[in-house]
């Protein structure tokens, strides 16, 4: 019975881990897609290093994007 439970949770795991994996590639892609469609202008780097707090804010909602396929990922 223990086995059991212990390959069903590693099982889990992984599937769950495998599922993130997919869900950022995808999430990357979509962001690149994103970026060059319709960001074409605007230099992300530079306007950062020119304190723009509107490309400060875009990029940090990028990694909270992340940030939550990866734990709605683990969370299954």
């Amino acid at each position: 019975m223990q086995t059991e439970f212990f390959l069903a949770t590693i099982f889990n795991l992984i599937m769950n881990l495998v599922y993130t994996i997919i869900a950022l590639f995808i999430g990357i892609f979509a962001l690149k897609i994103i970026d060059k469609k319709l960001l074409t202008s605007v230099d992300i780097e530079k306007e950062l290093k020119n304190n723009n707090i509107a490309v400060a804010i875009f990029s940090a909602t990028i990694l909270l994007f992340v940030a939550f396929i990866v734990s709605f990922g683990l969370k299954g």
